[in-house]
Protein backbone atom coordinates (compact mmCIF):
# COMPACT_ATOMS: atom_id res chain seq x y z
CA UNK A 1 0.00 0.00 0.00
CA UNK A 2 1.66 3.45 -0.91
CA UNK A 3 0.74 6.95 0.72
CA UNK A 4 -1.89 8.83 -0.78
CA UNK A 5 -0.92 12.47 -2.38
CA UNK A 6 -1.99 14.22 0.47
CA UNK A 7 -0.39 11.89 3.34
CA UNK A 8 2.97 11.83 1.18
CA UNK A 9 2.99 15.56 0.97
CA UNK A 10 2.49 16.22 4.84
CA UNK A 11 4.90 13.35 5.48
CA UNK A 12 7.58 14.78 2.97
CA UNK A 13 7.02 18.34 4.82
CA UNK A 14 7.55 16.63 8.43
CA UNK A 15 10.72 14.92 6.79
CA UNK A 16 12.06 18.20 5.44
CA UNK A 17 11.71 20.21 8.52
CA UNK A 18 13.33 17.31 10.18
CA UNK A 19 16.21 17.61 7.99
CA UNK A 20 16.39 21.42 8.26
CA UNK A 21 16.78 21.49 11.74
CA UNK A 22 18.97 18.68 12.11
CA UNK A 23 22.21 19.15 10.47
CA UNK A 24 24.12 22.50 11.70
CA UNK A 25 24.23 25.31 8.71
CA UNK A 26 28.04 24.72 8.23
CA UNK A 27 28.33 21.06 7.17
CA UNK A 28 24.96 21.05 5.03
CA UNK A 29 27.66 20.93 1.98
CA UNK A 30 29.20 17.81 3.92
CA UNK A 31 26.65 16.29 4.89
CA UNK A 32 23.02 15.33 3.39
CA UNK A 33 20.05 13.89 5.41
CA UNK A 34 17.53 11.55 2.13
CA UNK A 35 14.73 9.73 2.58
CA UNK A 36 13.29 7.34 0.30
CA UNK A 37 9.22 5.97 -0.06
CA UNK A 38 8.37 2.60 -0.89
CA UNK A 39 5.35 1.01 -0.35
CA UNK A 40 4.23 1.55 3.31
CA UNK A 41 8.07 2.53 4.82
CA UNK A 42 10.08 5.47 4.87
CA UNK A 43 13.84 5.18 4.37
CA UNK A 44 16.52 7.67 6.18
CA UNK A 45 19.78 7.46 5.06
CA UNK A 46 22.41 9.79 5.14
CA UNK A 47 25.15 10.85 2.79
CA UNK A 48 28.49 11.81 3.62
CA UNK A 49 32.31 11.98 2.01
CA UNK A 50 33.97 8.95 1.39
CA UNK A 51 37.40 7.99 2.42
CA UNK A 52 38.09 7.94 -1.11
CA UNK A 53 38.77 12.05 -2.34
CA UNK A 54 35.78 13.22 -4.41
CA UNK A 55 33.26 10.24 -3.74
CA UNK A 56 30.08 10.04 -1.05
CA UNK A 57 28.89 7.02 0.62
CA UNK A 58 24.90 6.36 1.86
CA UNK A 59 25.00 4.70 5.04
CA UNK A 60 21.12 4.03 6.88
CA UNK A 61 19.81 5.34 9.54
CA UNK A 62 16.54 4.34 10.22
CA UNK A 63 13.49 2.82 8.47
CA UNK A 64 9.95 3.42 9.51
CA UNK A 65 7.16 1.26 8.46
CA UNK A 66 3.59 1.86 8.94
CA UNK A 67 1.18 -0.83 10.21
CA UNK A 68 -1.96 -1.04 11.47
CA UNK A 69 -1.88 3.03 11.40
CA UNK A 70 1.18 2.89 13.73
CA UNK A 71 4.75 3.49 12.86
CA UNK A 72 7.13 1.08 13.90
CA UNK A 73 10.77 2.09 13.74
CA UNK A 74 13.85 -0.24 12.16
CA UNK A 75 17.55 -0.56 12.29
CA UNK A 76 20.15 -2.09 9.40
CA UNK A 77 22.73 -4.12 9.89
CA UNK A 78 25.82 -5.05 8.59
CA UNK A 79 24.61 -7.91 5.93
CA UNK A 80 21.23 -5.08 5.14
CA UNK A 81 18.83 -6.96 7.18
CA UNK A 82 16.56 -4.91 8.71
CA UNK A 83 15.45 -5.04 12.06
CA UNK A 84 12.66 -3.75 14.68
CA UNK A 85 13.84 -1.67 17.14
CA UNK A 86 11.56 -3.21 20.06
CA UNK A 87 12.75 -0.48 22.37
CA UNK A 88 10.82 2.13 20.40
CA UNK A 89 7.08 1.21 20.97
CA UNK A 90 5.37 1.74 17.94
CA UNK A 91 2.78 4.94 17.64
CA UNK A 92 0.65 6.73 15.20
CA UNK A 93 2.68 10.05 14.96
CA UNK A 94 4.94 9.90 12.57
CA UNK A 95 6.41 13.22 13.66
CA UNK A 96 7.11 11.82 17.45
CA UNK A 97 8.75 8.57 15.82
CA UNK A 98 11.03 9.89 13.73
CA UNK A 99 12.26 12.72 16.66
CA UNK A 100 12.79 9.21 18.83
CA UNK A 101 15.41 8.43 16.92
CA UNK A 102 17.45 11.14 18.19
CA UNK A 103 17.44 10.24 21.99
CA UNK A 104 20.57 9.35 23.32
CA UNK A 105 20.03 5.39 23.54
CA UNK A 106 19.45 5.05 19.72
CA UNK A 107 22.42 6.97 18.88
CA UNK A 108 23.92 3.86 16.73
CA UNK A 109 21.42 4.76 14.24
CA UNK A 110 23.73 7.23 13.40
CA UNK A 111 27.28 6.96 11.95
Amino acid sequence: MAFDTFSKKRLEKILNNYIEEKIPDHLKMEIKILYKFRGNTITLTQERPSYRPGQRVELPIAQFRYIDNKWSVYWKDSKDKWHFVENIKPIEDFEKQLKSIDKKEYGYMWM
